[in-house]
């Protein structure tokens, strides 16, 4: 039976993730050098190493900072512009009347995911919150949820974790829990590994019906 949630942030409850592509999108074509969706997506629920490697071997070592400054600038721009993804909250919601815990667990630093929570008025929600400056190793490591559940006090197999990206659904996996995918615009046409139910958005199939499917297909493969 089904005990607990656990969200991830970027691209899952605001899509952020959208936005930072778009904004090294727009930079690197300014230096006149493409930004391929697939260097994007390694680091879509991880670090962005990647990205940092990619401009190096395009513009060069010195030319990271730069960069990087300015995509930050362009994100920051449009960020305050960025609304809840549809269902969220009402998941969020169900689940507090549905008895169940609630944690969160993130790559991003403490500081980024608090300050949308507050500022979206959903922090409340969240029984405990664990991001990437906790940790030695983020996602696709499963350190975060592995982390989150201890606190919530839940065995993996009773938890589900909600997930846009391919890096948080494997270190969900790997921790042992239940895992829904929910992609965002960035996410949608890449490929996952595993995952055991994958939906559009929150608001195409209520929470209790994600429990019952998941209750169910577990009931499955234990007989």
């Amino acid at each position: 039976m089904i005990e607990a949630i656990v969200f991830d942030f970027d691209g899952l409850i605001i899509d952020t993730e959208t936005l930072w592509y778009n904004a090294f999108k727009e930079v690197l074509q300014g230096y006149e050098v493409e930004f391929p969706l697939e260097v994007f997506a390694k680091c879509v629920g991880t670090s962005d190493k990647a990205i940092h490697t990619y401009i190096e071997e395009k513009l060069g070592l010195e030319s990271i900072e730069t960069i990087l400054k300015l995509a930050r600038e362009n994100h920051r721009s449009k960020v305050e512009l960025l609304e809840i993804r549809d269902g969220v909250k009402e998941y969020l919601s169900d689940a507090k009347k549905m008895g169940l815990k609630i944690g969160l667990a993130s790559s991003s630093k403490r500081d980024w995911v608090e300050g949308f929570l507050n500022k979206l008025q959903l922090i409340d929600y969240f029984e405990t919150i664990h991001t990437g400056d906790q940790v030695e190793k983020v996602k696709p490591d499963p350190a975060l949820y592995i982390n989150a559940l201890h606190a919530l006090g839940v065995e993996p197999n009773k938890a589900i974790a909600f997930e846009d990206s391919a890096n948080g659904a494997r270190a969900a996996i790997a921790a042992g829990m239940n895992c829904v995918i929910v992609p965002n615009e960035v996410t949608k046409d890449l490929s996952f590994d595993h995952y055991h139910l994958r939906i559009r958005s929150m608001s195409e199939m209520s929470l209790a019906k994600v429990i019952e499917h998941i209750e169910k297909a577990a009931t499955v493969e234990e007989n």
